[in-house]
């Protein structure tokens, strides 16, 4: 190596010591990890999604729901049920009775009567056979998003709603309605909630309508089948 380049490189340590000094405090050296945490006075700060995510977005804050206030349900109700059962019963019983001595009145006294006929009896036998086989599985579903309304506050912050829609289509008409009880806390930021997180829920859903007609059991046939006479 010549003068020329030692003494080039002489001077340029100097310069980056000088440079240091010249700063003070805590020097801190490039760092590429978003998980880098920065020092502030003498403490570390804790680590937050705030402070290493490049997609970070504050969160919305939590709507103060008031009386009259509007919520979105979705409802979403699956239910299934299996129900199997197998009954059998078999009964027989025979009966052989025979009457052998009576008894007859003459006046206040009492004598045996000789049953001159004969003596009375009874034989016979009974045989039933009962049984019965059942197997129900029903599948409902019921999936829709309806509006509802505060119409009450409780003394501990939960929220009474309350929801109705109709809508009518020539002449088909579909009626939906909805009551709960619901907390604060469950409301998710875009002013929704899950049905599975209504207390004390009640749906109702009718329809009425030529199609409705046509499927739909008659008052005889509901008499019918509520007291199967047959």
């Amino acid at each position: 190596m010549s003068n020329l380049q030692t003494m080039k490189m002489l001077l340029l340590v100097a310069a980056t010591a000088h440079g240091a000094s010249a700063v003070g405090g805590n020097a801190m050296g490039q760092d590429s990890s978003l998980l880098h945490r920065r020092l502030r006075t003498a403490e570390q700060v804790p680590l937050r999604v705030e402070d290493c995510s490049l997609i970070y977005r504050q969160p919305k804050p939590l709507k103060k729901l008031q009386m009259h206030d509007l919520v979105t349900v979705v409802v979403s109700l699956n239910s299934r049920m299996l129900s199997e059962g197998d009954a059998e019963s078999r009964k027989t019983a025979s009966i052989n009775a025979v009457l052998a001595d009576w008894i007859g009145l003459d006046g206040l006294a009492l004598r045996p009567d000789p049953q001159s006929a004969g003596d009375p009896k009874i034989n016979g036998s009974v045989n039933s056979l009962f049984r019965a086989e059942s197997d129900i599985e029903t599948r409902n579903t019921l999936t829709f998003t309806i509006q509802a309304e505060v119409i009450d506050l409780r003394p501990n912050g939960n929220l009474v709603i309350e929801a109705r829609q109709e809508v009518t289509e020539n002449d088909e008409t579909w009626e939906k309605s909805l009551t709960g009880i619901i907390r604060r806390e469950d409301v998710n930021p875009d002013n929704t909630i899950e049905s599975d997180k209504v207390a004390d829920l009640q749906v109702f859903k009718r329809e009425r309508g030529i199609v409705r007609d046509g499927y739909r059991h008659g008052w005889l046939l509901k008499i019918y089948d509520r007291f199967k006479p047959f």
